[in-house]
């Protein structure tokens, strides 16, 4: 798989991100049984700053947010609760899923709050950016249903907890 990394934070080196990136990206196109060595992504490893200006600029958002995806293709299903369409190669053979932006502080602080380690956490938002350059939202429920479930399945696999979890005190 070729993933593109852009560090443009450097507290992003503090987790290692393009490995980190690259093994949940993998354990995504696993997961979707999709030949990773076809598939290309590139990735935007930003502040706040820098991410508010892209949720504002394609999302009409002014506020800072974790992750941000543009898939190549839209490959929404039609139906709610069911898959997405498989992403189909161009005439390269290669599958062009698309960008992600991810920014640091946001991520660093909800890590924090939700007393994650940060590699988790950042896992968790990358399967969450792949996914949905692969079809898949969570605005309708049932969709977000099957995303939801799909993530913490992949993070299982990643040796992460379900993020979704509540941990209740006593």
């Amino acid at each position: 798989m070729l993933m593109e990394t852009e560090i443009a934070d450097s507290r992003w080196l503090a987790v290692d991100l393009p490995d980190l990136a690259q093994d949940a990206a993998l354990a995504v196109l696993a997961a979707r049984n999709l030949d990773a060595g076809r598939c290309e992504i590139a990735l935007l490893a930003c502040d706040d700053a820098r991410i508010a200006e892209l949720n504002h600029a394609f999302r009409g958002k002014p506020d800072p947010t974790n992750v941000l995806s543009w898939p190549s293709e839209d490959l929404a299903p039609a139906t709610a609760g069911t898959d997405p369409a498989p992403p189909q190669p161009d005439f390269t053979g290669q599958i062009v899923l698309g960008d992600i932006a991810i920014a640091w502080d946001t991520c660093a602080r909800e890590a924090s709050e939700a007393g994650k380690p940060i590699h988790d956490h950042v896992t968790h938002l990358v399967v969450h950016g792949v996914l949905h350059l692969l079809g898949f939202d969570h605005v309708r429920d049932p969709d977000a249903t099957v995303m939801q479930r799909l993530e913490v399945e992949i993070l299982g696999r990643l040796g992460i907890d379900d993020p979704y979890r509540e941990t209740g005190g006593a």
